[in-house]
């Protein structure tokens, strides 16, 4: 039985053993800083601290078990529609900084670009193709009781990208968050084609029409998780950085049913306990509320958006990073 609202079943692992990718390299300026031999200052005297770090990392090895061990970082992106291309910026920034991405969990237009990400596809070619998106790349309009359009668009609108279409080929291990709509449960798709689990995850209610995936029927992933914190921990990530798109509350009047629904549930949203803030180890929170949902044109300042937030908390990410590997990694 499900535990916590949270379904494992269907292309879902509750508990997947994925090993940690390596560490991406810093950015380098392209030259290399001189040094002295290890545990030689440069007077050709012993160097104290040298010798004292060696002693550190020998005495971690013993704690560890004969192997320092990095933590696993986890990116989990929230939903957004056309917010969601500041995620862009967001990885841009861990890139320069050598922060690795060892998971990847997207929700709604988050696991668009986490599906993206992990396939391998550069940032520049998302941007270049976020700043080009139109709403009938991923979206038809039609008649229905249960949605204005639908999104089966949107399971080719991953090939503009990448021709990988499952789990398993991706270059980062990805989870895709959605809600099955009968039960109220999370659900959290990591493996099989990846197609359907993007509609799901997009089915925003009220706009698009639910997804009928075996024998479920499946809405956005954001009404259970809106930022996919605790779908990183799962995927096994000692330390989580979230991404949360703000939408606030405009001052202008809605200009359509669906601007209507989503100021609706951003109001839910703001006082609802989540459990994904918990789960969270980082809080990126591009200012991104004056883009309207179907803004593509604004990419470039959505993606600087993105960098600045980041920037802002590299310190933090970096700190957290450092005290993680004096320390036995955490679980949640």
């Amino acid at each position: 039985m499900p535990k916590n609202g949270h379904d494992t079943g269907h292309g879902i692992s509750p508990d997947p053993e994925i090993a940690p990718r390596a560490a991406v390299p810093a950015a380098a300026s392209g030259t290399a800083a001189p040094t002295a031999p290890t545990g030689v200052g440069g007077d050709g005297a012993p160097d104290e601290p040298n010798i004292l770090r060696k002693a550190v990392r020998a005495f971690r090895s013993f704690a560890y078990g004969g192997e320092e061990r990095r933590p696993r970082v986890g990116v989990a992106l929230g939903g957004g529609f056309a917010r969601g291309i500041a995620h862009i910026g967001v990885l841009r920034v861990l890139e320069a900084h050598g922060i690795p991405v060892d998971v990847i969990c997207g929700t709604s237009v988050g696991a668009l670009v986490a599906a993206t990400y992990a396939s391998g596809t550069s940032l520049g070619e998302m941007e270049r193709q976020g700043a080009e998106t139109q709403f009938k790349d991923f979206g038809r309009w039609t008649v229905s009781w249960l949605g204005m359009a639908s999104n089966e668009r949107l399971e080719h609108y991953l090939h503009k990208f990448t021709h990988k279409h499952l789990f398993s080929q991706m270059n980062i291990p990805l989870a895709v968050v959605a809600t099955d709509l009968i039960a109220g449960q999370t659900v959290y798709f990591t493996e099989g084609e990846i197609g359907p689990a993007l509609r799901a995850s997009c089915a925003y209610p009220g706009l698009f029409l639910p997804v009928e995936h075996k024998g479920r029927i499946l809405v956005d992933g954001f009404l259970t998780e809106l930022v996919p914190s605790v779908a990183a921990r799962k995927m096994g990530a000692d330390v989580v950085i979230a991404v949360h798109l703000e939408p606030g509350l405009l001052d202008t009047a809605p200009r359509s049913m669906i601007e209507v629904i989503s100021r609706s549930f951003s109001i839910i949203e703001s006082s609802a306990t989540q459990s994904w803030r918990a789960a969270t180890d980082v809080l990126i929170e591009p200012n991104v509320h004056h883009i309207l949902w179907d803004q593509f044109s604004k990419t470039p300042q959505l993606v600087a958006a993105g960098e600045s937030a980041t920037q802002e908390a590299i310190p933090k990410i970096k700190a957290l990073l450092a005290r993680q590997i004096t320390e036995p990694a955490r679980s949640r």
